[in-house]
């Protein structure tokens, strides 16, 4: 009676290609996410005193518009990053006081994330047994954003907090005595932290166009 031959071993091919496109991504994601934690303690880190920022025996009017401008002019240049922190929390507490704007406004951003930003060039978006190029894929966030920052309260919501916050800002600066002490490097060091948090997704973004 004749032997069967003997079975070769089969690899299981799906489980190796479902399990590349997280080894792909995950390495990404960490990457911005460590980029964007040291920029922001590194920015965090060069911003002034909140004490020296609110001290009242430095408030004094303006004698004239020109004078306002000149304080608001040397007053950004000193309390940069305390300026961009004001700004953040007008934003922050503006969303969180609208959950649902809040709500549209992270699917838009996680969208972009996982479909765009941080998703493997190999990996096409499959949707409806459809695959879609980047192309597409990009014009469909484009429209996305479209919809949700114009059509919606999103953006009418961004852009009366950001209103307010240049308001605080420029009310701050118009009226708040300006020190002698504006050092260079450290106005420089403050625009290198900034730039280097908005640089973190840049490669991501920029490999794609």
């Amino acid at each position: 009676m004749a032997s069967s031959p003997a079975t070769l071993p089969v690899s299981n091919q799906s489980t190796v290609s479902d399990s590349q496109p997280s080894s792909i991504s995950t390495p990404a994601i960490r990457s911005f996410l460590n980029r964007l934690t040291s920029s922001s303690s590194r920015l965090l880190s060069q911003s002034r005193p909140w004490t020296e920022l609110a001290d009242r025996s430095s408030f004094a009017r303006p004698d004239s518009i020109s004078d306002a401008t000149s304080r608001i002019r040397k007053n950004l240049s000193y309390f940069k990053v305390n300026y961009i922190s004001l700004l953040a929390l007008t934003l922050a507490l503006s969303l969180v006081t609208h959950p649902f704007s809040l709500f549209l406004l992270l699917s838009l951003l996680c969208s972009w994330s996982f479909l765009y930003v941080f998703r493997a060039p190999d990996q096409p978006v499959t949707f409806l047994n459809r695959t879609f190029s980047d192309k597409e894929t990009l014009a469909f966030l484009v429209v996305l954003s479209i919809v949700v920052l114009f059509l919606t309260s999103v953006g009418s919501l961004l852009i009366s907090a950001v209103m307010i916050g240049v308001a605080i800002i420029a009310l701050h600066g118009a009226f708040r005595v300006p020190e002698d002490l504006f050092l260079d490097d450290q106005e420089a060091g403050s625009n290198a932290g900034l730039l280097s948090f908005l640089g973190g997704v840049a490669p991501a973004v920029a490999s794609r166009v």
